[in-house]
């Protein structure tokens, strides 16, 4: 039916009995409607002709939109479709656009799993965090400013600056994804959002006196796996979990070198760490050679270790040092090297990193060699000046 138009007559007209709907159509604009249903509700569409089909554009509850509203989104739809646009068919294609959760579930998580050993740190912040924001959303729903309030929201909940950075950096990382396997056409909108950046690089290092505690505690504490996996790390500079992957194989105690598998490195490349005396004296008073395939075997399970965080949480606190993390072992070899005088080239090499920037945040453990090597000009300027006198 056809007829005038006027947002007084609009929450008037109704469906007649039987019917399952009505179409009225503006006679001031042609194309628009409204649908109206036997429950009252009534809808604005336009309808158009593309591809030889005669297509509908839903335009918005008429409770929700006015007819002024209505007339200008159809007019403006009508403009686009004058010169060639398919709005329904535009529409369709961005129905087609995965929401972020069936993209990550689906596509990134499987990937990740293949590609990356931390994919179970991605699936929780994803799980924790990331899908009850942004799962729902299409991937090209999903804006810049969302993104960047999402990362400071973040930091208000109280989490450290780096966490905030890791969400960030997923987001990032997995839109990039998308971007490449062209389930995404734009650009991705987290680009260009800034890190907090924060320096979050604490290492604690031991006094003589606090490394001689924690020693004593390792030497004789009862639980003598974990306390040699300790004093493994110590004496190798090794990071955890590559001494929980270590296998006998990949000793050579004649040529005194551990060589670590591509696989469990962090650099992705076989790596050989020097075996000094501490670290052959560990091997030593390990019993599992020539019966299993790993060094350290937990003596309940029979399986290599996969975490040790309760027992050196006990250890620590034991030797008086409850801020002293597992990593800080690392750094603690490392300051044994750069104070007994070697160069961040030969630190560098030993700890396997793969980029010299992460050595030099130990450049300033070498004050005390660089204050010896300046005393060493001293006395010989010392010696010159009581000959002159």
């Amino acid at each position: 039916m056809i007829i005038n138009f006027t947002q007084t007559l609009i929450p008037t007209l109704q469906c007649p009995p039987g019917k399952t709907r009505a179409e009225y159509c503006d006679r001031d604009l042609a194309g628009l409607l409204l649908e109206v249903r036997p429950s009252g509700t009534s809808t604005y569409f336009l309808r158009y002709k593309s591809d030889g089909r005669t297509k509908y554009v839903n335009l918005g509850f008429s409770s929700a939109v006015s007819l002024a509203d209505a007339r200008k989104k159809a007019k403006a739809l009508k403009a686009e479709i004058s010169l060639g646009a398919d709005p329904r068919g535009e529409e369709n294609a961005r129905k087609e656009v995965p929401t972020y959760s069936e993209f990550f579930e689906k596509h990134y998580l499987p990937h990740a799993k293949q590609h990356k050993r931390s994919w179970k740190r991605d699936e929780e912040l994803y799980r924790l965090r990331i899908k009850g924001v942004f799962g729902s959303k299409r991937l090209n729903q999903i804006s810049r400013q969302q993104i960047q309030s999402f990362h400071t929201a973040l930091k208000l909940e109280g989490l450290a600056p780096a966490s905030c950075d890791h969400h960030l950096k997923l987001i990032k990382h997995s839109l990039n994804l998308a971007i490449d396997w062209g389930m995404l056409t734009e650009k991705n909108p987290a680009v260009r959002v800034p890190l907090f950046n924060a320096d979050n690089k604490v290492e604690h290092y031991l006094s003589e006196a606090d490394l001689e505690k924690l020693l004593m505690v390792l030497r004789t504490d009862a639980n003598r796996p974990i306390c040699l996996i300790a004093m493994f790390l110590l004496s190798t500079g090794c990071r955890l979990n590559e001494a929980l992957s270590a296998t006998w194989s990949q000793v050579d105690r004649q040529n005194r070198v551990w060589r670590i598998s591509a696989s469990n490195s962090k650099s992705k490349r076989i790596r050989s760490v020097p075996l000094n005396d501490a670290a052959l004296d560990v091997l030593g008073q390990l019993d599992t050679e020539g019966k299993h395939e790993h060094l350290f075997i937990n003596k309940h399970t029979l399986l290599p270790y996969t975490t040790i965080m309760k027992v050196w949480n006990r250890l620590r606190i034991k030797a008086g040092l409850p801020h002293l993390r597992i990593h800080d072992l690392r750094h603690q070899y490392a300051s044994f090297l750069v104070n007994s005088g070697r160069t961040l080239y030969e630190v560098q090499s030993i700890l396997g990193h793969s980029d010299a920037k992460v050595t030099e945040r130990y450049a300033h453990l070498s004050t005390k060699t660089l204050q010896d090597a300046a005393n060493s000009a001293s006395v010989i300027i010392k010696a010159g000046l009581k000959d002159a006198a």
